[in-house]
């Protein structure tokens, strides 16, 4: 996959845990500053993973990106558990 590709990857797959969040934060009965943190927790997710896509270690390339889609697979996971808890 292209690193094109795999940044286009990650922004939806954040502005979709984003918009979750946003949708989350309308209910009344729900910790405000909570569901913030988790929005934080999503824009460092999508900063760093970005940031690592772009610096991509030579001669390291297949190893780099299997740890970066377990990473990536982790992170997303960590997230949705967070937005559950707040529901």
């Amino acid at each position: 996959m292209k690193r094109r590709v795999l940044k286009k990857y990650v922004n939806n797959l954040c502005s979709e845990l984003f918009a979750e969040c946003i949708a989350l934060n309308q209910y009344e009965k729900v910790d405000k500053d909570a569901v913030l943190n988790v929005m934080e927790n999503i824009l460092m997710m999508q900063t760093d993973i970005i940031c690592r896509i772009s610096h991509v270690e030579p001669g390291a390339g297949k190893l780099f990106f299997k740890k970066l889609n377990e990473d990536i697979l982790n992170s997303t996971d960590a997230i949705i558990d967070d937005i559950r808890a707040l529901a």
